[in-house]
């Protein structure tokens, strides 16, 4: 997840040895500032401002807050801007600045992973990400040369977070700000939870696995002891770690945010206070957020930070941009496909030069225009087009029913049967299904693209097809899965993916998948089954996620839960593929399979269970672009 981001920012040192021709241009044209910014309450926060040499003209500061680092550290070190579209706003003349968040790195004070926002600040002691954003603006506008008084804000994951909290700080100076894939709802869709469901590859690998969670007492430039896996095999790794307990022993109990999940298994007052859209109210700055449709880690972030200030801030000058990206792609210069998936063009090097560039050229500089930026810029696969819309999700959207039926059939129209039927598959924890079928360490980025053929295979998978399509069939907005089912004892999860089945004659695609080896190989695409969209659903909480529910065995029960949104063309003679199955692992947690507390359950708690999906009674519910 974020990890890899941070990791990245460690190698900063190392990267700004290699040198071209933008890097000798940069250490020429800017110097180095590092400084410690005192806050409200006295604590001291470090930045590394980096300001332009030629002082023709008063120059914006656009700003990122984050907790993966400043570095390198050191005023003759200097962030390799130059390595994507970053160096253009250098030569425009911005003043960039990069700030250690509070009690991370080098600056002072205690971190508190996403902090809430504090809707009661009375004294200089009533803190927030917010505040310390306002104090660190308030600063800079006062005291770095040649500024021209105007404020932007920008970030990715984490850093995404503390940009929607830096929206919120109400400087007069703050006049743009873009949350990219901003951290949102860390227990309903965002990284270590998608709908109560518990994302313990990620969670782990970020806290243990990175260093991110170890104890960091006072400022410091050396990065945390990480955790040494003994088996580089994920899959293996975490089902021979068993019970979640034992993680948490692995873990250690230095790590403060981890314990903290462990003991709130339900979203209770302390994750709704953790939930950054409660403090989206009267948001003064323009706003453009990003994400990426296929980010692995804060897709709905991006979605839900977006329709959380169309309600709650509906004045607020919003625009929406969701791109065919993994995770950061679009900072990325090479967004022309998605693992095995391409995309007919760099989007990456789009979005940046008629996105998001001219945004922040029009609201700190003044200069060119935003017209051309429509309220919501979408990236439509599968036609692999954008598409400018003045709403998301679309204005024409219909939703549609797409039932499940009998002999794994798909149809768009209900089937009337006077006897109840269902198809049944076993869940067995002992072999959870894999969410991708290599053998890997991190959790892959492509996944989200994946061919689902391994899947299909297995018996402990539902599969359900239409048969190919007749005409191009559009697809924009969120995807609801309404599930009757029926299960043998008091808790399941339950996975629903929605595929895009390639034509058998779809040839062959030339694609760079062994990246790391530098070799490039075609990768067969005939019958190639693309993830368009896949969620979990932690059964328990199908009615609320703060008052979970035990199944009745045998009874059957509605599971009805929302997919992150989709924008997908399935073109014609396409087929369009459900599959259904109660494990996704391990990048998530393997439920007991009874309604037992999972972060404390032990090895024998574990138990098979059959799984019943109704016919007709389940359907899933596309919003179709009419």
């Amino acid at each position: 997840m974020k990890k890899l981001y941070f990791l990245f920012t460690l190698i900063f040192p190392v990267m700004a040895f290699a040198q071209n021709a933008d890097s000798v241009w940069f250490v020429n044209n800017y110097t180095k500032k590092e400084v410690t910014i005192p806050m409200r309450d006295g604590v001291k926060l470090f930045i590394s401002a980096y300001l332009p040499k030629d002082n023709a003209e008063k120059h914006p500061i656009l700003m990122e807050r984050t907790p993966y680092s400043c570095a390198p550290y050191g005023k003759d070190k200097y962030r390799p801007f130059w390595v994507n579209h970053l160096i253009q706003y250098c030569k425009k003349g911005y003043i960039m600045v990069i700030a250690d968040v509070r009690g991370r790195w080098m600056s002072e004070g205690q971190f508190m992973d996403v902090r809430p926002f504090n809707f009661n600040k009375k004294t200089k002691n009533d803190i927030d990400e917010a505040s310390d954003t306002y104090d660190t603006i308030d600063w800079m506008v006062k005291n770095l040369d040649n500024n021209n008084g105007k404020v932007g804000v920008f970030g990715i994951s984490y850093p995404g977070f503390y940009s929607t909290m830096a929206s919120l700080s109400g400087h007069p100076a703050l006049k743009a700000v873009s949350p990219e894939a901003p951290v949102t709802d860390w227990f309903v869709g965002d990284d270590f939870h998608h709908n109560g469901a518990f994302f313990q590859m990620d969670a782990f690998a970020f806290y243990a696995g990175s260093g991110f969670g170890a104890p960091h007492p006072k400022p410091t430039s050396v990065a945390a002891k990480t955790f040494d896996y003994p088996d580089h095999d994920g899959y293996s790794f975490y089902l021979n770690a068993g019970a979640l307990p034992n993680l948490t022993k692995l873990a250690g109990d230095s790590l403060v945010f981890w314990n903290q999940m462990m003991n709130h298994p339900n979203r209770d007052d302390w994750w709704m206070a953790r939930n950054a859209r409660v403090g989206i109210k009267s948001v003064k700055p323009a706003m453009l957020v990003v994400g990426g449709i296929f980010d692995a880690e804060d897709c709905f972030g991006a979605w839900n930070t977006y329709q959380a200030i169309e309600k709650q801030s509906p004045e607020t000058n919003n625009r929406l941009v969701m791109g065919p990206w993994y995770h950061e792609q679009w900072r990325n210069n090479d967004g022309t496909h998605l693992g095995n998936v391409q995309w007919g063009s760099n989007t990456s090097t789009y979005y940046a030069d008629n996105i998001e560039i001219p945004f922040f050229e029009y609201y700190l500089r003044g200069r060119g225009s935003v017209d051309n930026i429509s309220k919501a810029t979408v990236f439509f696969t599968g036609e692999n087009q954008w598409h400018q819309l003045k709403q998301w999700p679309p204005a024409d959207v219909q939703p549609t029913n797409l039932y499940l039926e009998q002999k794994g059939k798909l149809s768009f129209d209900a089937v009337n049967t006077f006897a109840p039927s269902f198809d049944s598959y076993v869940s067995d924890p002992s072999r959870p299904v894999p969410y991708t079928e290599d053998v890997h360490f991190n959790r892959t980025r492509n996944y989200m693209t994946d061919d689902q053929r391994f899947a299909s295979r297995r018996p402990d998978v539902l599969v359900y097809e239409t048969g190919a399509l007749d005409k191009d069939l559009t697809l924009g907005g969120p995807v609801v899965a309404d599930l009757m089912v029926g299960i043998s004892n008091t808790d399941a999860d339950f996975v629903v993916k929605l595929i895009d089945v390639f034509p058998d004659s779809a040839g062959y695609n030339d694609v760079d998948i062994y990246a790391e080896a530098d070799a490039t190989a075609k990768v067969p695409m005939g019958g190639y089954q693309m993830l368009v969209r896949a969620e979990i659903m932690r059964g328990r909480y199908r009615n609320s996620y703060s008052k979970p529910e035990a199944f009745t065995p045998g009874k059957p029960t509605q599971v009805k839960y929302t997919l992150p949104d989709v924008a997908h063309t399935f073109k014609k003679g396409h087929k369009i593929m459900v599959q259904v199955q109660s494990s996704w692992f391990p990048l998530v947690d393997r439920n007991p399979q009874q309604f037992i507390d999972i972060y404390h359950a032990k090895d024998e708690d574990f138990l098979k269970e059959t799984i019943n999906i109704y016919h007709n009674q389940s359907k899933i519910i596309l919003p179709v672009v009419k």
